[in-house]
This record gives C-alpha cells, structure tokens and sequence, in this order.
C-alpha cells in the first residue's frame, strides 16, 4: 500500500482530470489521497472532491500565501468546517518568508489559529513552512507548551534544525518530489537520519514532479518515484517503506479508513 499525504486535486491543472489522474494512481498502488484546502473559499470544492471518492479526504485551512485575504479566520470557524466525516486535518497553514505574500505578523496569527483548533478537534496540523526555520520552531514549542497537539511538516525543505525540533514534538516530516533533485544532497542526508516512524511521502500535486518526471504536471501516481528515493537514499527495501509511509499516515490522520485489503 501506498499513500500521496499531500495534493492539491482541486487544482486548475486538474480540471476535467480528477478521475484519470486517480485512476493512474490507484492502478500504480496508491491506496488513499489527502487532498489539501488553501483557502476558505476554496474549501468546499475541496471537500466535494473528498466526497466524491472513497480513497480521498480533505483538510480545511487557510496557506499562509492566503493569510491576508482571509485574516479574518477564527479557530472556531475551522472548528466547524473540520466537523465533517471527510475531514481528517487542519491546514495547509504556517510560515512562508520566501514569497512573503502576506505580511509575516497576519501569517503568525493565522497560523496559531490553525494551531488552536487542531488542539481542540485533535485533528493533525498540516504545516507550510519555507525560509522561516527559527520561527517555526520556536512558534510549535511555545504552543505545544500550552496543549498537545500533533502535525506533520509537510513538503520538508528545511534543515536538521527543524527536523530535530519536530522531532522533539512528535510531529512527521513528509518528503516530496525535491528529495528527488540534484541538489538535493542535504535534504536526503536528512531523511537517511529519520526514524522510520516519523516519515511520510507526498507529491504535492499538481506542483514539484519528481525525477524523471520533472518539469511536467505532478499528479498522485508519481508518489512511487518519491518513495523509492526516499528508500535509496536510506538503504531499504521500497515495499517495506511503503507499508511504514502508509502505517504512519493512518495513524497520524486517524478519520482516514483504512484501504480493504
């Protein structure tokens, strides 16, 4: 069994190919899909894909490039739209100070918002984070420190110092087509050092396609190649990996049913 922790089916690139691009997932052994809101107003489109397929769930949140346009979120709100049978998480939320879309204050408030109503539904959080490593990290200990809650970095990026608070936090780090890059040697020596139970694959369809199929539209099916690099670069068996990935993500996002076997 195989899990993409991470798309974006509701994506224009996707129009008039949600069913073809399943398709080639389930028949390359893709059992289950998590596909992620980035804005309030999107949701429901989200959501109605979710409920569309028996293999697919949904988040509900706010992206931080999204922050400012949707300042207006309450930990409530997120609350209520996740009380849903098809919703297994909160986010994408975080930090982004790369594009710096909305100002940086308007995502750290949104983010904890997000933070909060994860605390409350239990529901795991889905964390962006992108040139923003120490805030991160100091931001997830400060509210840990108020009340568990438990999350996955995903699409990680980032360096060991990031990794290793996560880590410290119980939260998972889900790795993407860029483990699969050139200049990718830092992230794969990260991953080569992760505990097994702290790992998670993605795509993060329709963006980042992993080699060889980069610089083409990223879709689910392509969540092998990520996982068999990640398996090369650790030194272990592909299909041992894969039942882990997939373990972990059931265990982490606890609405999503298990595939019949």
């Amino acid at each position: 069994m195989l899990v993409d922790s991470h798309c974006h089916l509701d994506h224009p690139d996707f129009a008039g190919e949600e069913e073809a691009a399943l398709r080639r997932a389930r028949e390359a052994g893709v059992t289950s899909f998590l596909t992620i809101a980035t804005t309030l107003a999107a949701f429901p489109g989200v959501r109605a894909i979710a409920e569309r397929h028996e293999d697919v769930f949904c988040t509900v949140g706010v992206h931080p490039h999204d922050a400012a346009a949707e300042s207006q979120v309450t930990t409530g709100r997120l609350m209520a739209l996740s009380d849903h049978p098809r919703v297994a998480g909160i986010g994408e939320c975080g930090l982004d100070y790369y594009y710096d879309k909305s100002p940086r204050d308007v995502q750290i408030a949104v983010f904890r918002r997000h933070i909060a109503a994860a605390r409350a539904t239990g529901l795991p959080l889905v964390v962006h984070s992108r040139d923003a490593e120490d805030e991160m990290a100091a931001i997830l200990a400060e509210e840990y420190a108020r009340g568990p809650f438990r999350g996955v970095l995903h699409c990680f990026s980032s360096g060991p110092g990031l990794a290793e608070a996560a880590l410290r936090l119980g939260f998972l780090i889900s790795f993407s087509g860029i483990i699969t890059f050139k200049k990718s040697d830092a992230l794969r020596e990260i991953a080569r050092t992760l505990p097994r139970e702290s790992l998670l694959v993605e795509t993060d369809a329709p963006y980042l396609a992993p080699v060889p199929m980069r610089g083409k539209r990223n879709e689910p099916g392509f969540v092998r190649l990520v996982l068999e690099a990640l398996a090369s670069c650790r030194g272990e068996d592909a299909s041992g990996l894969a039942e882990v990935t997939t373990a972990n993500f059931l265990d982490l996002f606890g609405k999503v049913r298990a595939p019949a076997v």
